[in-house]
């Protein structure tokens, strides 16, 4: 029995059949409604067996089509087709956010305390920073914060300053997912918002 026969007895993998181009649309609409993360344009190949350059146009296709301009005729859809953190989703369009985010709170309400979400926060515009500057700008400790955003995969640990030991934080790739953002450079500004003026707490978002 040679090497090639061994192999062919224990790979059991399937490699999916190649979709029909003229069902490729469908096809990459089909996954990208269950996708639970951005999907690149070479996995997206890969699972329906079509050449990059094919998937591009496709992509270009359903994103004419739920934005209800393409030839030919469509209905605008309530959700649109994004790239995301190098990759493609579906995500809610923004003028449905609030009645979406209020059948979600219903249905099931916030698992993060408004002490993480703003601890969340003050991370996202000051990072890199230290567990001690967090608890100083929110007054409180938060210890026990940081290791629940820690857990659930929102911030990681960037650094240890070397002078003083301290670990500085920063956001996650899937806190920008779950935004439906590229970067923290897209947050909203909050200057305007804080009742102090507080202009300069923008100024460290990278």
């Amino acid at each position: 029995m040679t090497v090639e026969d061994v192999t062919e007895a224990t790979d059991t993998t399937e490699v999916p059949a190649p979709v029909d181009d003229t069902e490729i649309e469908r096809a990459l609409e089909a996954i990208l409604m269950v996708a639970d993360e951005p999907m690149s344009v070479v996995t997206l190949a890969t699972a329906v067996g079509a050449p990059v350059k094919r998937v591009r146009q496709a992509i270009d296709v359903l994103v004419e089509d739920f934005d209800g301009v393409a030839p030919g005729g469509s209905v605008r859809r309530g959700f649109e087709l994004r790239e995301v953190g190098g990759g493609w989703r579906v995500y809610v369009r923004a003028e449905y956010d609030q009645v979406v985010s209020g059948y979600v709170l219903q249905q099931n309400p916030t698992k993060l305390s408004q002490a993480a979400l703003e601890t969340l926060a003050v991370i996202a515009y000051k990072q890199p920073i230290s567990r001690g500057a967090i608890a100083s700008i929110r007054a409180v400790n938060v210890d026990s914060v940081v290791r629940t955003l820690l857990g659930r995969g929102l911030i990681t640990e960037l650094f240890t300053d070397s002078e003083t030991g301290a670990i500085n934080y920063g956001t996650t790739d899937l806190l920008l997912t779950q935004l439906g953002i590229n970067s923290v450079d897209e947050l909203p500004k909050i200057s305007p918002l804080l009742a102090d003026g507080a202009e300069g707490f923008d100024a460290d978002v990278r």
